[in-house]
C-alpha cells in the first residue's frame, strides 16, 4: 500500500482507492493487496483527482458520502476526464439511489456497505477487464487514425470478431505467397481493403496495386481499357495506350466484380494467366506481364457458371485460394468499435462533439441487418455525428420510425423505475441476441452470472420469453 506521497509500485493491475474513513481504507487496502493488485490511498477526493489521467490503466474505487469532494462529485470529475475509467462506489443503503443515478451517469458499479470484500474483488476484476479492452481499442484506433506500417492488419482491418480474426490469419499466411485469390463477400464488406492487405504484406508491397472495377467498364471499352492497344488500332485510337494489366507489371492486379467481365473478355484474361503475357489491340506481338491476380465477386460464381455466365476454365484459374468475408450482420461483435471508430473520425473531420451512444442504442445497432455492410454503417456513423439532438433523437431520424422506442428509458418514471426498466429491456435485448444463452450475455453486459440469476429473477424475465 503507498500513501498519496508515495509513488505506487509499478505493477498491475493499479486500484486507487478514496476514502475519508482510515480504518476503511487500511483494511480494504490489505485486502486488495492480497489479491495482488497494487494499490493506493488517498483521504481527499481532491488529491486522488490530480493523479487521474486518461492513461489510468486501473480502476477506482471511492467512498460516497466524504467532506471536500463528495463521491458523486468526484465520479463526474474522473468521467470528465476519461468517460471509460471504471469507478466503483462504495455506498451505505440510503446513498443506493445516488450511487444508481451515478452509474446511470456513466460510474461502473456499485457495492452496498457492509459487503464481502470478495464481493468487491470480483467487481474489481470484471472492470480491470473492460478497462484493459477499452485501451486495447483505444490504441488500435490511434493506429488507423495515422496508419504507418502498412503491413499492420490490425490497423487495416478493423474487427476483434471470431470471423475477422479468422479472415487476418488467412492473410497473413498467404500474403507471401503468389498464388491468386479470390475475395467474396456481399456489396460494402471491404473487398478491395482486403486485396490492399495482402499487396501491403507480399514481397510485391513496393510496386503498383492497380485496382479495376469490372463493372464499371463499358463492354465496348471494356478490351482496350484491360489489354491496351495500339496507336491506329481503332477509330480514336490517336495514341499507344498501355492497359490496366500490362500497367500492373511487378505489382498487384485487383479485379473487382470480376463476374460483371464479358465472357470473350473472359477467354483473352484465361490467356494472359496461362502464357503470362499480354497482346495489345491492333498489335502481333505479345508483351511479357507479371503480376499478383486478385479478384474480387459479389455473386457466387458456381452458380454463374452454371448459367454459364462465368468460364468454369477461369474460375479454377483465379480461385486457388478464396477468403469469404463475412456479412456485417453475422459479426455484431464488431460494429460498436466499427461506430466508434467512424464516428470519432467523422467527429474530427467535421469538427463536431461525439455523443457515444448507450448501451441500449448499441443493442440496437447490433440488431439492424445491414444490408449494406461495414459501407452502410460508415455512412450512418457519419451523418449521426452531423445530426443535432440527443442520441435517442439521432437514432430515431436516422432509422426513420425503424427504431425500437420501446428499448428506451421513459422519462416520466421515478428513478427506481426507470432503472427497474433500463435494466429489464438490456437483459432482454441480450438474451434475444445470444438465444437465451446465459454465458453470452454474461459476457456481453460484463455481469456474473449469480448477479444476472437474481436479476433475472426479480424481474420475471426467462430464457424462453424473450422478445
Amino acid at each position: 500500500m503507498t500513501t498519496k506521497d508515495q509513488t505506487p509500485a509499478p505493477r498491475q493491475p493499479h486500484i486507487i482507492i478514496v476514502d475519508d474513513d482510515e480504518a476503511m481504507r487500511v483494511s480494504l487496502a490489505q485486502w486488495l493487496e492480497l489479491s495482488d493488485f497494487d494499490v493506493t490511498v488517498y483521504a481527499d477526493a481532491r488529491d486522488a483527482l490530480a493523479h487521474i489521467t486518461s492513461d489510468f490503466a486501473g480502476v477506482v474505487l471511492t467512498d460516497v458520502k466524504m467532506p471536500k469532494m463528495d463521491g458523486i462529485t468526484f465520479t463526474k470529475a474522473v468521467l470528465a476526464s476519461d468517460g471509460d475509467i471504471p469507478v466503483i462506489l462504495m455506498t451505505g443503503h440510503g446513498d443506493v439511489p445516488m450511487a444508481v443515478a451515478a452509474m446511470k451517469s456513466g460510474a461502473y458499479d456499485f457495492v452496498e456497505k457492509p459487503f464481502e470484500p470478495k464481493d468487491i474483488v470480483e467487481s474489481i476484476v470484471r472492470a480491470i477487464e473492460k478497462r484493459r479492452l477499452v485501451i486495447e481499442n483505444r490504441d488500435l484506433r490511434r493506429q488507423i487514425a495515422n496508419i504507418s506500417n502498412l503491413g499492420s492488419l490490425d490497423g487495416r482491418l478493423i474487427g476483434n470478431s471470431m470471423q475477422m480474426r479468422a479472415l487476418k490469419q488467412e492473410i497473413a499466411n498467404i500474403a507471401a505467397t503468389e498464388v491468386p485469390v479470390l475475395i467474396s463477400g456481399e456489396t460494402g464488406t471491404g473487398k478491395e481493403l482486403v486485396a490492399r492487405a495482402i499487396h501491403d504484406l507480399s514481397d510485391r508491397r513496393d510496386e503498383k496495386f492497380v485496382a479495376v472495377n469490372c463493372a464499371a467498364i463499358p463492354e465496348s471499352t471494356a478490351e482496350s481499357e484491360l489489354f491496351g492497344h495500339e496507336k491506329g488500332a481503332f477509330t480514336g485510337a490517336a495514341r499507344q495506350r498501355i492497359g490496366w494489366i500490362e500497367h500492373a507489371l511487378n505489382g498487384t492486379l485487383f479485379l473487382d466484380e470480376i463476374p460483371s467481365m464479358p465472357l470473350a473478355l473472359q477467354a483473352k484474361l484465361l490467356r494472359v494467366l496461362e502464357q503470362r503475357e499480354v497482346v495489345r489491340v491492333g498489335s502481333n506481338s505479345p508483351v511479357k506481364v507479371d503480376f499478383r491476380l486478385i479478384c474480387a465477386t459479389n455473386e457466387n460464381l458456381v452458380d454463374a457458371v452454371s448459367a454459364r455466365q462465368f468460364r468454369e476454365d477461369l474460375l479454377f484459374r483465379i480461385n486457388t485460394f478464396e477468403l469469404a468475408i463475412a456479412p456485417l450482420r453475422d459479426r455484431t461483435d464488431d460494429i460498436a468499435l466499427l461506430f466508434d471508430i467512424f464516428a470519432e473520425r467523422a467527429a474530427e473531420r467535421f469538427e463536431r462533439p461525439y455523443d457515444r451512444p448507450g448501451p441500449a442504442l448499441v443493442g440496437h445497432l447490433k440488431k439492424h441487418q445491414w444490408p449494406g455492410n461495414v459501407r452502410e454503417l460508415k455512412n450512418l456513423a457519419e451523418r449521426y455525428v452531423l445530426l443535432v439532438g440527443s442520441s435517442e433523437e439521432k437514432f430515431q431520424r436516422l432509422f426513420k420510425g425503424g427504431f425500437d422506442a420501446q428499448g428506451l428509458v421513459p422519462n416520466d418514471l421515478a428513478l427506481a423505475d426507470q432503472v427497474k426498466h433500463f435494466e429489464e429491456r438490456l437483459i432482454r435485448d441480450a438474451l434475444d441476441r445470444h438465444d437465451g444463452n446465459v454465458k453470452s450475455v454474461m459476457e456481453e453486459l460484463d455481469i456474473p452470472r449469480r448477479t444476472l440469476n437474481e436479476k433475472m429473477k426479480k424481474l420475471n424475465i426467462r430464457r424462453d420469453q424473450t422478445p
